[in-house]
């Protein structure tokens, strides 16, 4: 027990003079990179289905021009993607339109 304490002990020594050589100089504060603007995030996600729809457009396209590089599998594989990805984004959206008019209808 007595091992730990000295540890412990030890240990805040060493924060404390960390925190008293760093009291002159300012830290530049960190930016949580998970606290972005959710309508930045919002119209990244947006943004990415579009990519993938106009991909699976571009491949459906080339597949039926004749492109010997490209398979029926990667057509439908890119369409399922794209589907997917629209099915979500409808989701929250439907999700995003429930808790609006839910705060809406909240008594003040």
């Amino acid at each position: 027990m007595d091992i730990k304490a000295q540890s412990l002990y030890s240990e805040l020594q060493s924060l404390s003079a960390q925190a008293k050589s760093g009291l002159g100089e300012l830290q530049p504060t960190q930016i949580n990179p998970s606290s972005q603007n959710f309508a930045d995030m919002l119209h990244q996600a947006i943004n990415n289905v579009n990519s993938m729809q106009l991909e699976a457009k571009d491949l459906s396209q080339r597949f039926e021009l004749g492109d010997p590089n490209l398979s029926l599998a990667d057509v439908m594989i890119a369409k399922e993607k794209s589907g997917v990805a629209f099915e979500a984004t409808i989701q929250v959206r439907n999700k995003v339109m429930e808790a609006y008019k839910q705060i809406m209808n909240m008594p003040v």
